[in-house]
C-alpha cells in the first residue's frame, strides 16, 4: 500500500498508525503548494484525489481510500491485536468514533484560516484562536478525568490524530501551557519510537 503525504498536515496520523500496527507503507510524498500538484513521482495529484488534499491510501488493488478519519481506521483495523482500536460492536469502539469526531470537526476545521483560507485575514484566525482554546480546555478537562490518553491508558488511533492536530498550535500561537495535562500528553506521545519515526521520515522536526 501507499500513502500519499506532505509534511505537516493530517497525513502524519495514519502513518503513525501503520508504525504502530506494522503495517508496511510505501510513501510518496505530494507538493500540495504549487500547482499542478505533483508527487515526488511526478504523478499529478488530481488524478489521485480530485480533491486534491491528503492523506490518501493507494490498496495493493489500486484502488484508493480518501479522508483521514477512515484511513487511521481501515489502518487499525488490520491489525486488531496492536490494540489501536477498540473491537468493533463495543462500547468503546463508538467512544472512540465519537472522538474522532470530535476532533475532525471542533479542532481540525478549525484551522482554516491558517491552512486552507488564509485571505479571511486576522480576525477570522483571531476567532478560530478563540475557538480552538475552548475545544482544547475540553480535551484537557477529559485527560484530567480519564487521561493519559483519550482512552485511558492505551495508546490508540485517536490519540495519533489528537497528537498531529495539537501539534499546529506552535504555528497557530496557541500557548499550550495554559493546558498542562494536553502537554503531558504531547510529550507522552511524541516521545513514542512510532511518532518519532514517522516525524522523521516526513522530514518534521523531532523533539529531543
Amino acid at each position: 500500500m501507499k500513502l500519499y503525504y506532505a509534511p505537516g498536515t493530517c497525513a502524519l496520523s495514519p502513518h503513525i498508525v501503520a508504525l504502530e500496527a506494522g503495517v508496511p507503507l510505501e510513501l510518496e510524498r505530494v507538493d500540495i503548494r504549487k500547482t499542478p500538484h505533483l508527487s515526488e513521482a511526478g504523478v499529478d495529484f488530481v488524478t489521485i484525489n480530485p480533491n486534491l488534499y491528503v492523506p490518501v491510501l493507494e490498496l495493493d488493488d489500486g484502488s484508493v481510500l480518501t479522508e483521514g478519519v477512515a484511513i487511521i481506521q481501515f489502518l487499525a483495523d488490520l491489525k486488531p491485536d496492536a490494540g489501536l482500536v477498540p473491537a468493533l460492536g463495543s462500547p468503546e469502539r463508538y467512544r472512540f468514533q465519537a472522538w474522532l469526531n470530535f476532533i475532525a470537526t471542533e479542532l481540525h476545521r478549525m484551522y482554516s484560516p491558517w491552512l486552507f483560507h488564509p485571505e479571511c485575514g486576522t480576525q477570522a484566525q483571531d476567532v478560530a484562536r478563540r475557538k480552538i482554546a475552548e475545544r482544547l480546555e475540553f480535551v484537557e478537562d477529559h485527560l484530567a478525568r480519564s487521561g493519559p490518553f483519550l482512552l485511558g491508558d492505551r495508546f490508540t488511533a485517536a490519540d495519533a490524530y489528537l497528537f498531529t492536530i495539537a501539534g499546529w498550535s506552535d504555528f497557530t500561537k496557541i500557548d499550550l501551557v495554559a493546558f498542562p495535562r494536553l502537554g503531558d500528553f504531547m510529550a507522552r506521545a511524541g516521545a513514542r519510537p512510532t511518532v518519532q519515526a514517522a516525524m522523521a521520515a516526513e522530514g518534521m522536526k523531532v523533539a529531543a
